[in-house]
């Protein structure tokens, strides 16, 4: 069954234009290339639009967020309109406790969001369509019967109980919104098994990188960073990504970098806590912090790092985890050493390091860096090859397909036109 002539809907936890990247927007991107794709991010609450209220995140959504106005804007460059959905701006209720309030209050922002999805379906005539409701268990996880899709989809990314703010209620409202799916996606292997508890149908859809992006490591010539200037004749073990408590072993770096004292320590992600103070690392000289930065600049400090590393920590969390970076860092072609935090990582061991304890990381950055060469690096190149967005895409279509072909003929409804 061909699929090229539905349109895509997308509802994310992730804002569209957020500092990182993230799975569905990746998605998003990639879903243009074929179909028309609309991004819904979380809504703003009265409470964001009022602290607020002059910051560019709000002020471009302004009309959108008070009066429901102007909700639509095209992003990207792609070759079909890939649409920003901006819903009316929904009650700050995620401090409350669970209780009839609660439930009463989610009730109401819930129909907020569901009317924007109704007015966009009504607005761009939508009718054959696909939805896909990524890790956002609060809202829109079961749509009313005017405007029931194709295939309704649930998408797990990271384990929500381990996450404070969004477990609060989260965690308890994810399996139903599994159960409420036709199908759910996860991007890792431990994911999978966990909500295959709340849903027969579930699949493993696990991350990738843009190699159009990453390539570029390999293929263009950028200038040493401006942050590393003075040290361009030591080797360079650089992490690109979010930088926070509960995914880094900022132990682990601090003995990394203090092993280390002739190469450079780069972190290249957002800082999320001060963490990284408490063990020292922004006392330690040969550390190198640059701030959050867009994923199309990535590629100019990868070309010159000599080492890349995943330095998670071991726990619940990240066992779960699926690393984007994992991909982006071989489509650069970098050797890579990583704690052997999951299932997924271990899969890649054919091609980068993966360490079982502290001491066997800090060795094995020296022997990754020394035994580099031109066919590793091939090797590395011909892996992400096969991890794309665009794979994952195919691969996503397929789990369509054969999920309406496990169906009995009366159970498969044709999507309603609107």
């Amino acid at each position: 069954m061909s699929h090229t002539d539905y349109d895509v809907f997308i509802f994310s936890l992730s804002r569209w234009d957020d500092k990182y990247s993230s799975p569905a927007l990746s998605l998003a991107k990639e879903f243009a290339k074929n179909h028309r794709v609309f991004y819904m991010s979380h809504p703003f609450t009265i409470k964001d639009l009022v602290k607020d209220y002059n910051e560019k995140v709000i002020s471009r959504r302004r009309s959108a967020l008070m009066l429901g106005k102007d909700m639509y804007e095209v992003i990207g460059n792609y070759p079909n309109p890939l649409t920003a959905v901006t819903p009316k701006a929904t009650l700050p209720i995620n401090w409350l406790p669970k209780s009839l309030l609660y439930d009463a209050l989610l009730k109401l922002n819930n129909q907020i969001v569901i009317s924007a999805i109704r007015k966009t379906i009504k607005d761009f005539g939508i009718k054959k369509w696909v939805y896909i409701n990524s890790f956002d268990p609060y809202y829109a996880t079961k749509l009313p019967k005017d405007i029931e899709p194709y295939v309704s989809v649930y998408q797990s990314i990271d384990d929500m109980e381990e996450a404070e703010y969004i477990a609060r209620h989260g965690a308890r409202l994810e399996p139903k919104a599994v159960a409420d799916a036709d199908f759910c996606i996860a991007t890792s292997r431990e994911l999978t098994r966990v909500k295959s508890q709340f849903s027969e149908h579930t699949y493993l859809l696990p991350n990738a990188a843009d190699l159009s992006i990453f390539n570029k490591a390999r293929t263009v010539r950028y200038p040493f960073p401006m942050e590393l200037r003075g040290f361009e004749k030591r080797k360079i073990i650089g992490y690109t990504g979010n930088i926070n408590e509960v995914r880094i072993h900022y132990d682990l770096l601090r003995k990394v970098a203090l092993a280390h004292k002739d190469k450079v320590l780069l972190m290249v992600g957002p800082l999320n806590s001060n963490d990284y103070k408490e063990f020292g690392l922004d006392r330690i000289p040969n550390i190198v912090f640059t701030g959050g930065k867009d994923i199309t600049e990535l590629p100019h400090y990868l070309q010159h790092i000599d080492c890349a590393l995943i330095p998670f920590l071991k726990n619940k969390l990240t066992k779960s985890i699926y690393p984007l970076k994992i991909n982006e860092y071989l489509a650069a072609g970098k050797a890579v050493v990583a704690t052997n935090f999951s299932e997924d990582i271990r899969s890649f061991s054919d091609v980068i390091e993966v360490a079982e304890s502290d001491d066997a990381f800090i060795e094995l950055i020296d022997k990754a860096i020394e035994e580099d060469s031109p066919e590793k690096i091939a090797e590395r190149v011909r892996v992400a090859e096969s991890n794309t967005w665009e794979a994952r895409v195919q691969q996503f279509w397929d789990i369509v397909s054969d999920y309406k072909k496990e169906r009995k003929p009366a159970d498969i409804s044709e999507p309603v036109n609107v």
